[in-house]
C-alpha cells in the first residue's frame, strides 16, 4: 500500500493490509521467513558441513556474503 503513496494526491489512509502482512514485497517477505535464494543457500551449506563435505568457514563465509544475521529470530516465533 505504501508503495503508491507518492502518486496519490490528497489524503491517503490505508484500510487493512497489502496482501502480505510483514513485509510490503513478496522478496522482503521470503527473506523474513528465510526462504529466499541467500536462506536456501546457506541452509543448504550448512546441511554439508554437517555432512562432513565442506568446512564451516564455508557458511560462515556465506552468512556474511549474503549479510544474514545469526542472530535473527525465528520467523516462527516471532
Amino acid at each position: 500500500a505504501e508503495q503508491i503513496r507518492p502518486f496519490v494526491k490528497g489524503t491517503y489512509v490505508t484500510l487493512g493490509t497489502d496482501g502480505f502482512g510483514r513485509s510490503d514485497t513478496r522478496e522482503q517477505l521470503r527473506h523474513f521467513f528465510e526462504v529466499d535464494r541467500h536462506w536456501v543457500t546457506l541452509a543448504a551449506l550448512k546441511a554439508l558441513a554437517d555432512e562432513g563435505v565442506i568446512g564451516r568457514d564455508k557458511v560462515a563465509a556465506a552468512m556474511v556474503k549474503y549479510n544474514l544475521d545469526p542472530n535473527k529470530p525465528n520467523p516462527m516465533s516471532v
